[in-house]
């Protein structure tokens, strides 16, 4: 028997740094666009760039590898959004794109490393399965 991927203390340090990642990134853009320094003074319609980061939240806190697989290229978006922005703005406004760039990398990052050895267990199973079909 195999053990299992999730019951070692890197694989919970990876799942908790990806969610608590993600968490922040989520904050982050809502406090960035609806306060610190939103396009228009009280606020702007870019605040609704956090609704495709609220869609994979419910199944990355129930840790669905499917849900860290997709969200994980989600989240590349924010990154290039975060870049570009971090080298265009003004200072004020740089310093958050770069924590956005940064956050979005470290769930990615995360995410990935978290997923691969379940991947690999996923492979492994389906490549015994079809040794055992070729040999019967």
């Amino acid at each position: 028997m195999t053990p299992n991927p999730t019951n070692t203390l890197a694989s919970f340090t990876l799942y908790r740094t990806a969610r608590m990642a993600l968490i922040v990134l989520i904050v982050l853009c809502f406090a960035w666009e609806a306060w610190l320094a939103p396009l228009r003074p009280g606020g702007s319609l870019l605040v609704l760039k956090i609704v495709p980061l609220l869609l994979p939240l419910y199944g990355v806190m129930r840790r669905s590898l499917y849900t860290l697989q997709w969200s994980s290229m989600l989240v590349l978006a924010y990154f290039t959004e975060g870049v570009v922005r971090g080298w265009s703005d003004p200072a004020p406004i740089a310093s958050l794109a770069w924590s956005e760039a940064a956050l979005s990398l470290i769930y990615f990052v995360c995410a990935i490393w978290y997923v691969k050895p379940f991947k690999q267990e996923a492979k492994r199973r389906a490549a015994l399965e079809q040794e055992a079909e070729t040999d019967q």
